[in-house]
C-alpha cells in the first residue's frame, strides 16, 4: 500500500501523519508533501519524540520531489488541510479529506498551549489512523 499525506507547508499536520501512519503500517511506503514547502517545524519533532516516533530524519518537499514510479502506483491521498487551500494532485488513487487545523500557527499562545496545540493534532491524526485502518479491514 501507498499512501501520500498533503498539505501547503508540509511542515506538520502532514509529517505527523507520515510518522503516525509508518508505525500504524509497516511495510507500507508513505510519504507527506506540500503545496509550498517550508521547513520541518521543530515542534512536531518534539512531540513525536514524546511518543518514541522520530521523524527528525522527514523533511519539507513538494509533490514534485518525489519519485515518478510512487505517484504513478498510490493507493491513497489525504489531504489535511482545514482553512487554507489544499494541494491538488491529479491520480488514480483514492482521495480522502481529514481537515485538521494547523498547529503552527502561534497565534500569540503560550510554550505550553503551542505544544499542546500539536498534541492535539499528533491525537487527532493517531485517532483518524486507526480508524482508516480499520475501515480497510472490514
Amino acid at each position: 500500500m501507498k499512501i501520500l499525506f498533503m498539505c501547503v507547508a508540509n511542515s506538520a499536520r502532514s509529517q505527523l501523519a507520515e510518522g503516525l501512519a509508518r508505525v500504524e503500517f509497516p511495510g507500507a511506503e508513505i510519504k507527506s508533501a506540500g503545496s509550498h514547502p517550508g521547513k520541518l517545524n521543530p515542534y512536531a519533532i518534539a512531540i513525536m519524540e514524546e511518543i518514541g516516533c522520530d521523524i527528525s530524519k522527514q523533511y519539507s518537499k513538494s509533490v514534485d520531489e518525489l519519485p515518478p514510479d510512487f505517484l504513478a502506483t498510490l493507493d491513497y491521498i489525504i489531504t489535511l488541510c482545514a482553512e487554507e487551500v489544499c494541494p491538488i494532485l491529479i491520480s488514480k488513487a483514492t482521495k480522502l479529506h481529514w481537515p485538521l487545523p494547523d498547529p503552527a500557527s502561534k497565534d500569540g499562545l503560550s510554550e505550553a498551549e503551542f505544544m499542546n496545540r500539536f498534541r492535539v493534532a499528533r491525537e487527532t491524526l493517531s485517532a483518524r489512523l486507526k480508524k482508516f485502518k480499520e475501515e480497510l479491514k472490514s
